[in-house]
């Protein structure tokens, strides 16, 4: 194991663990993963529905304020994450232009 390992990126730590949460009937990893899937396409959906209401204003930090006021418990980084795996953003502010001064 450890010289696959060497070949692969991984410690062996990481594969003992998983073989100790994988048995022949269930993988706990698998399952916690399905469930992590699930949340991110019913979060998904409320991320695209709070962006399209500000048409397309919102960015990261006001999307995640709005789905914590509705009782959502979600995290800013899966926020962005997810926003960034659908390809939105919020939109960028301008620098305002100084002009000459008299």
């Amino acid at each position: 194991v450890e010289a696959i390992c060497r070949i692969l990126p991984i410690a062996p730590s990481t594969y003992y663990r998983t073989l100790d949460l994988c048995d022949e009937k269930h993988c706990f990893a698998r399952e916690h993963r399905a469930k992590r899937d699930l949340h991110d396409l019913h979060h998904a959906e409320e991320i695209k529905r709070i962006w399209k209401e500000s048409s397309g204003r919102y960015g990261v930090r006001k999307v995640w304020q709005k789905l914590k006021r509705e009782g959502y418990i979600i995290a800013r980084c899966t926020v962005a994450r997810l926003m960034k795996k659908l390809g939105i953003q919020g939109v960028w502010r301008g620098k305002n232009k100084q002009t000459t001064r008299s």
